[in-house]
């Protein structure tokens, strides 16, 4: 059976979520969601409580390991033998998305691993020989490759922006990889067959208009970090974030593939790039908006500046147990690292759910 709740709201203090407040509110939120039958045990929570905010501001080391077109850079925390975690990022952001994030959920006793996607940090192509493809489908296979990489049959996902509408992908066409999922911004699946929107809809992709002209190109290769700064500001105008925590993974975006897929990601989804022929089938199957079955929970923050759909409007997207959660406190477009606590509980509850 289905059970499908309000969008349940969760104050969230600015850069403050680890308060024994927190922690009540926390609890009385399990209480009244659809997860609340299987709520995470005292044992995870004390886990989560013991780590403070900004005590993780890196990760120790990267890891490197072939998988499928390329040799991908990820991080890894917590017990090899705990139950499986993947996080995902999204556009112009990197693994540090999750950097407070991935503690709380091995302390807790998941195997965390967080990847750069192709075209990001360490990661790097196979050959030189491989079209740069940025399109959907082949970012989600890079995932599903990393998966039999590392030996891992069935993963929780979780992730924002591109990495939301990965996990989309994975727990949309092979559910039996996906345990469970956290997506910020409900359902993104989508198809390069675009209706027009209202005028102010459109204003709010200007970028992906920009990044359809050549000049678009030019002018993202040259002021990437730039680029990337402003992005940061508009999606998430009540975020302080500093110059040290933007530079950590602006980094990322040196990568020298990232220019290549940000641009053709883009075009693809305006139907101004072509893919790859290989990825037909799986097109033909998301251009049916595939409705996701596994457990998810997904969130979105009161302060969203980046183009995002109402809550109500993927609910039916999601036919498996499901329940929405807003987190409030001028939380934006990057959730996991404006708000760790609130996403490493998702995770945790979807999980355990």
């Amino acid at each position: 059976m289905v059970t499908i709740k309000k969008s349940e709201e969760i104050n969230q203090p600015r850069r403050r979520f680890f308060g024994t407040a927190a922690l009540t509110i926390a609890a009385a939120q399990l209480a009244l969601s659809s997860f609340a039958e299987a709520q995470p045990s005292k044992a995870k929570l004390a886990g989560v409580r013991t780590i403070k905010p900004g005590t993780n501001m890196s990760f120790s080391s990267l890891k490197q390991i072939d998988a499928g077109l390329l040799n991908v850079g990820y991080a890894e925390a917590g017990p090899a033998g705990g139950p499986a975690v993947i996080l995902l990022h999204g556009w112009p952001y990197d693994i540090h998305s999750f950097v407070e994030v991935a503690p709380l959920l091995a302390s807790a006793g998941y195997r965390v691993i967080v990847p750069y996607l192709r075209g990001y940090g360490t990661t790097r192509f196979l050959s030189s020989e491989t079209f740069r493809n940025g399109q959907q489908a082949a970012v989600a296979m890079d995932i599903v490759a990393l998966m039999d990489a590392l030996k891992i049959e069935k993963a929780t996902l979780a992730g924002f922006d591109w990495g939301a509408r990965t996990a989309n992908i994975i727990g949309a066409l092979w559910p039996e990889r996906c345990k469970a999922m956290v997506s910020v911004s409900g359902y993104l699946i989508g198809s390069p067959n675009m209706v027009p929107l209202p005028p102010k809809a459109e204003l709010a992709w200007w970028y992906q208009y920009y990044f359809a002209t050549e000049n678009g190109r030019a002018g993202y290769d040259k002021y990437r970090h730039d680029f990337a700064k402003l992005i940061w500001q508009l999606a998430s105008p009540k975020w302080d974030f500093d110059d040290a925590t933007f530079d950590r993974s602006a980094a990322s975006l040196d990568n020298p593939d990232q220019v290549a897929i940000a641009i053709h990601n883009y075009r693809w989804r305006l139907g101004l790039a072509r893919g790859e022929p290989q990825y037909d089938g799986l097109d033909k199957r998301l251009a049916e908006s595939p409705v996701i079955t596994v457990p998810t929970i997904t969130l979105e923050g009161d302060a969203n500046g980046a183009p995002h759909p109402d809550p109500s409007a993927y609910v039916k997207k999601f036919s498996g147990k499901y329940e929405h959660r807003t987190i409030k406190g001028g939380i934006g477009h990057n959730l996991p690292q404006e708000a760790p606590q609130a996403f490493a509980g998702a995770v945790i509850d979807v999980a355990e759910g």
